[in-house]
Order: C-alpha cells, then structure tokens, then sequence
C-alpha cells in the first residue's frame, strides 16, 4: 500500500477525542510514543506490540512494564505487523517499497533477531502476515504484475518463499491492502483471507488449501482509494467479520461491516459508526477499534460503543483483549 501508507502513518488521534475517555481498557505505559500498528496477544500476560521508528515491545507481567526489544539498526522501519508464539518466539514485517519490506525473527525474547527475508522486488510492497500454526505462514504483498504477491514460509519463519501466482485471481485496477493493523490477511484452520480496498469493490481474497488457491469476493463495504476492507477474523473457517470504511473519513456513518457463514459476505445488520481498523474476537463476541473508539457486540448483529480512545489494531486469547495505536497507546482488558 505505497500511497496510502504515509498518510496513515501520519493519522492522528481526532480533535476533541482525548485518551483520557477510556473506559473499557485499562491503559498500560509503554514509555515510548512510537504508532502501535503490530499486536500479538498470547496470553494474559504476554503480548507483543510493534510499529515505528523500529519500535518492538514485549510485556510478560500483564502490561505493568514493556521491554523495548526490536532488532538493532531498523529505526528507519515500520513494523506494522508482529507473530508471536509464545513470550520467546515472534516473527516481526516491516513495510515499505523495495528493501524496506523485511521480515526478522527472534527466539529468544527479543535478545537477538535474525533477518529471514528482505524484499528485492521493486514492485513489492508487504503489508501483513498470519500463521497457520507455529510452522506455516503467509506475507502478503501488494499486487506485482497485476496480482497479490504472497510469501510462504514452513519453518515458523526461517525461510520465505514466493508462491507461484497462478493460483491467485488478477487484482482489479488500483486494488491493494491497507498496512495498517496487521489484519489485512488472517487464518483459521486450512483457510486463509485477504482483505482489499483501493479499487472500485471492496474484497475478501480466500484460501482453502492453505495459501495455494485464490477465490475473490466482493464485500458489501466502501471502496475507494481510502475506502475498503481493512481487517478480517475468523472464529472458524466458517464464521467470521470484515470491517473497514473510509480512513479519510473516520466518523462517516456509512455502515462498514460484513459476515461470512461460509457461504459468503452479508451486510452486517448493525455496524460500528465511522472507520474502523482492527476487529477480534472476544469469546463469541467481538471487539472493533479505530481512531474514533471501541465498540462491541456480543453476537454481531448489535453494536454499542465501549470507549472512545483512539487505537488501531485489537487481538485477544480467550475473553483478554490488548489494542494498541499511536503514540505508545497500548489497553487490556
């Protein structure tokens, strides 16, 4: 997402909406004003976050301190997206044209990183990744050569390699993803999701033989240069949410909300007011966040607004949700 990217990364948090209006998260100091895009949640006690200025945390207390532990000499990186395993293995993307698109990981806590990819293609641009498992994973790319580029790897992010596009459906004219709370690919099960915006449909990319094959679909969301599918999750590879909107707009009421049975997108019967970039679910329920706030639902269908916080990206394990965005803002809940 090269034209978009800066302009997100430069997003505030809206006049008038100030942090102190949380209510629904308990805000965790993370001593640093780097843009919080990367989160991994683990457990209730570990997370990882990740973002600007090479910015990467680790918290192994439940938010009370956060070790500043990403790779050394990549302050000039975006690390929009982070995988964690476990409070020692996590796989962190850096976004960007040309070798700007790198992909480090670390076994030992952040102690030490090895860099497992860095991209040469100058087509290229990275903008998320998800696991499978511990062991399979995808990257994906913005459309080289008139289709979505995506990365493999089999051994937890040892090793990266370019998958043949003959499995995946061309990209339509000015169609990319949005890098901007490492939710714009997901997986459950075999099943992976790429979610789109930038062309004249918004669109959800699937999988279901683990990344070989592509089928799209149009989503009943925005689109536009701005405007699409910014996240997608999947509770099972037979039940999950797409969200999104306008990012130029962010308190448009234009409703931006989707489900899928298994059977394909349906236009949420409620939605959160104005764009939102991350979604999770919480138990059965699910948490969506944006610039303008949080909001909840405890089925999908209704929608309340929790707190009016300004975050980006939302993961929870079980019923513990973290969110986090700019200026360090990291919550729990």
């Amino acid at each position: 997402m090269r034209i978009i990217a800066a302009a997100l990364a430069a997003l505030l948090v809206l006049p008038g909406v100030a942090s102190a209006t949380d209510t629904y998260w308990e805000l965790k100091p993370t001593g640093t004003d780097a843009r919080l895009r990367g989160l991994s949640a683990v457990s209730g006690q570990v997370a990882w976050a990740s973002g600007s200025k090479g910015t990467v945390l680790r918290t192994v207390n439940a938010g009370r301190t956060w070790e500043s532990v990403g790779p050394p000499g990549t302050e000039a990186l975006e690390f929009r997206d982070i995988e964690a395993f476990d409070a020692r293995n996590a796989v962190a993307l850096s976004i960007g044209e040309g070798e700007s698109s790198r992909i480090y990981r670390t076994s030992d806590g952040g102690k030490s990183w090895q860099e497992e990819f860095r991209n040469t293609h100058p087509k290229a641009f990275y903008d998320c990744m998800a696991f499978f498992d511990r062991f399979r994973g995808l990257a994906l790319s913005d459309p080289v050569d008139g289709k979505f580029r995506v990365l493999r790897t089999w051994d937890g992010g040892r090793s990266w390699h370019v998958d043949d596009p003959k499995g995946m459906p061309d990209a339509l004219p000015g169609e990319f993803a949005f890098a901007a709370s490492g939710q714009c690919v997901t997986t459950s099960g075999n099943h992976a999701w790429i979610a789109t915006g930038g062309g004249a449909k918004a669109r959800v990319l699937e999988s279901r033989d683990g990344g070989r094959s592509w089928k799209a679909s149009e989503v009943p969301l925005p689109s536009g240069e701005a405007a699409g599918v910014f996240a997608v999750a999947f509770k099972t590879p037979w039940r999950g949410v797409a969200i999104g909107g306008d990012y130029l707009k962010p308190t448009d009421p234009t409703p931006a909300f989707a489900t899928n049975d298994g059977r394909g997108w349906t236009a949420g019967e409620q939605a959160p007011v104005g764009y939102r970039s991350g979604i999770a679910y919480r138990g059965n329920g699910l948490v969506a966040v944006g610039p303008s706030g949080t909001d909840t639902s405890k089925e999908g269908k209704t929608w309340k607004i929790a707190d009016t916080g300004s975050f980006d990206t939302v993961d929870c394990v079980g019923h513990t949700c973290w969110a986090s965005g700019e200026k360090g803002r990291v919550g729990r809940t």
